[in-house]
């Protein structure tokens, strides 16, 4: 159990003489607040001169970010949602309330009242004429710039980060603009928002591995959705034509600047259209959000710049390995891959299939080039069991994935509605997990049923918001865009 300081006693102090003056230092509603932000806007133009004899009275309410006292008099900023301010108490003015003034610390969230002025040097300020204590602060906030820059505790104590950290705040209302921007341009297009189940009887919809709980009531397994893909596409089998559902996907892996267990997508389908369909709105999409967040196409991401000038390049995963250096014997037989990945010092473990050879290979040869927005098209059928296959290569699936910044960042393909071709597929999924492939996806028979009864022609894809908020915000860390991302317990 942690010790108390001398400054944590001394305030514990402070909330017991409070309440013995009558003072409820947790305080109740403060109603009919003003923004911050609003009566900065109001005034920034005004002079002192202007403001002389102003009769208009604010309420505000936020944190105490800085305090001077002067004996009779102290100055304080306070900070809410929107902005921080100066405001000014006397004693001559507040009388006996000036006692609680007297007793407030640095990180007080208080309530006030008062008439804005300028002081000698200009700032704007407002003149405190009734104070109430809401919450008061036991603990020490830690300096701005000096103590709280151990990203541990940043990401842990996330509250703090927020409160001593503005570029912090900034980066997560961001966040929810770019959420907003993505409902937009779906809703704008004539799709319709959904919501699927997040437990399911069957972990399906994507190559992870699942976490597990256990249901009591039915006495039967479930599993945190990897993916809701499977779902939604039951939909376009029940005559939905345009969908998309933003929320979160579980998936039991590493945890890393890349990775969270728990993260944000958007996944959207369309009837009657394909992969390529999807590539144009896929340009349309991310462009319209840069432009709409950032006002450019070109922005900085670490030592990167990116250009998300349309079109962006596509080219098939052998091009691609092609022009990055892989030798084309890769792709004459299994046997010649493992050779050449065994060479350039690749881990290839025994029994792993031709297709995901070459998926090794592409991850470590091919990604840590595709800097501006690549597409990459045309991937084993095997690494894509629920994608169509090409109708001029039935090996290849009608698939791409988009990577910027040496990462993925949405997947697709034309969706597969064949129902046997689909149980044939999820039949060598279920032969790949008894070998031990943890990621492979197993039987969903309901799904296949759902294929027998007809689903259109369609597309679908899938869009990690976190690592699209990254990129627009200039992130190095996906746990810098996720507000409380997964740490292992503290010791």
């Amino acid at each position: 159990m942690e010790e108390h300081n001398e400054i944590i006693i001394n305030r514990i102090d402070k909330i017991s003489e409070y309440r013995k003056n009558g003072v409820e230092p947790y305080g109740q509603v403060y109603r009919n607040k003003t923004s911050i932000n609003l009566i900065v806007e109001k005034y920034q133009d005004k002079t002192e001169e202007d403001l002389e004899g102003s009769e208009e009275v604010f309420r505000i309410a936020g944190r105490i970010v800085a305090m001077r006292n002067f004996g009779k008099a102290a100055f304080a900023h306070i900070q809410d949602s929107s902005a921080k301010m100066q405001v000014y108490f006397r004693k001559n003015v507040l009388k006996e309330c000036f006692t609680l003034v007297k007793g407030l610390d640095v990180g007080d969230i208080v309530g006030i009242s008062g008439k804005p002025f300028r002081t000698k040097t200009g700032e704007l300020t407002l003149e405190v004429e009734e104070v109430a204590l809401l919450s008061k602060i036991i603990r020490i906030l830690p300096e701005k710039w000096h103590g709280l820059r151990d990203v541990e505790i940043r990401y842990r104590q996330r509250y703090l980060d927020l409160i001593v950290n503005p570029a912090v705040r900034e980066t997560f209302l961001i966040r929810s603009r770019i959420i907003k921007k993505v409902r937009d341009f779906f809703d704008e297009r004539g799709f319709l928002e959904v919501e699927t189940p997040m437990m399911h009887p069957i972990a399906g919809g994507a190559a992870a591995k699942p976490f597990k709980t256990h249901h009591s009531a039915l006495g039967i397994d479930l599993y945190l959705r990897i993916a809701p893909e499977l779902y939604l596409k039951r939909l376009l089998v029940g005559g939905f034509e345009k969908i998309y559902e933003i929320n979160k996907n579980f998936r039991n892996e590493g945890i890393s600047t890349k990775h969270n267990p728990e993260f944000t997508m958007v996944e959207f389908y369309i009837a009657y259209e394909d992969h390529n369909y999807l590539m144009d709105l896929t340009e349309e999409l991310i462009t319209s959000l840069c432009m709409n967040i950032l006002g450019t196409v070109k922005i900085p991401y670490e030592t990167y710049e990116l250009d998300f000038t349309r079109p962006w390049p596509r080219y098939t995963m052998v091009e691609v390995m092609k022009k990055y250096g892989v030798d084309e014997a890769v792709f004459e037989s299994e046997t010649k891959a493992v050779e050449w990945a065994k060479a350039k010092g690749l881990p290839v473990e025994p029994g792993l299939s031709y297709a995901k050879v070459l998926d090794e290979i592409f991850k470590k040869n091919v990604e840590p080039f595709l800097v501006n927005p690549t597409f990459i098209t045309d991937y084993p059928v095997e690494l894509s069991p629920l994608a169509k296959r090409k109708a001029d290569n039935p090996a290849l699936v009608d698939r791409f994935e988009l990577y910027i910044a040496t990462r993925e960042i949405a997947n697709a393909f034309s969706e597969l509605n064949d129902p046997l071709d689909q149980k044939e597929r999820f039949v060598e999924q279920m032969k790949a997990k008894a070998m031990g492939d943890e990621e492979a996806q197993n039987m969903d028979e309901d799904f296949v049923r759902a294929l027998e009864y007809g689903m259109p022609p369609a597309a679908g894809e899938g869009i990690g918001i976190d690592r699209l908020v990254m990129l627009l915000t200039n992130s190095p860390s996906i746990r810098d865009v996720i507000l409380f991302p997964q740490l292992k317990p503290e010791s």
